[in-house]
């Protein structure tokens, strides 16, 4: 066996923008009581030192930066809260694709219809393919025009994307959703009213 490599201790992260770490050698200090100063940063330093805080510099790119005494811990876990709540409003858009044959009935382009006009109001793009097998490639245009078709059937919840294009042996389209359609799925239903009570007999 090989001896083992000694590795050098790991060294402890320094974080940045806090306390010591900061470099400016002035900033705009803020205080807990509202008091805000343009002072040296070792002075406001030892300031929030004596109020049993951290110096935290909350606007680097400010001239100078603006650094506030407050928990280092009660920061960070705000930091995080905000993170979170953003990434709960953020939407991710994906593409969803639907596959057809150019003979597809009407039974299962009404099914697929349905499921693209979900994805539509979800806030999600549809890709719609027809995939040509053996000799059903000469028939190209049959392709074309029921995605054609498809588009005509969604036009109130999605915009196409160009014109249907071949390559190889699929042809497909794409459709992205339309906001109208987006926000009037999304809204709150208004509760009916409730029905009025029967006079005691």
């Amino acid at each position: 066996m090989f001896p083992r490599r000694p590795f050098p201790p790991r060294r402890p992260r320094i974080r940045e923008n806090v306390n010591e770490a900061i470099r400016a050698r002035e900033v705009r200090a803020v205080f807990p009581d509202g008091t805000v100063e343009v002072m040296a940063t070792q002075a406001a330093l030892r300031k929030a030192q004596e109020l049993g805080l951290d110096l935290i510099v909350i606007a680097p790119t400010a001239e100078p930066p603006v650094a506030k005494a407050m928990d280092f811990g009660q920061w960070q876990y705000e930091q995080k809260k905000k993170q979170h709540e953003a990434k709960k409003k953020q939407h991710v858009i994906q593409v969803k694709e639907l596959k057809f044959r150019p003979n597809t009935d009407d039974h299962d382009y009404g099914f697929k219809k349905n499921h693209a006009i979900r994805f539509l109001k979800e806030g999600n793009r549809v890709k719609a393919m027809v995939q040509f097998r053996g000799r059903e490639i000469a028939h190209v245009d049959l392709g074309k025009k029921l995605l054609l078709r498809f588009v005509d059937d969604l036009a109130a919840y999605g915009a196409v994307e160009g014109q249907p294009r071949l390559e190889g042996r699929f042809a497909h389209v794409m459709i992205s959703p339309v906001k109208a359609a987006v926000k009037k799925d999304k809204a709150p239903a208004v509760p009916s009213a409730a029905p009025p009570a029967e006079a005691p007999q």
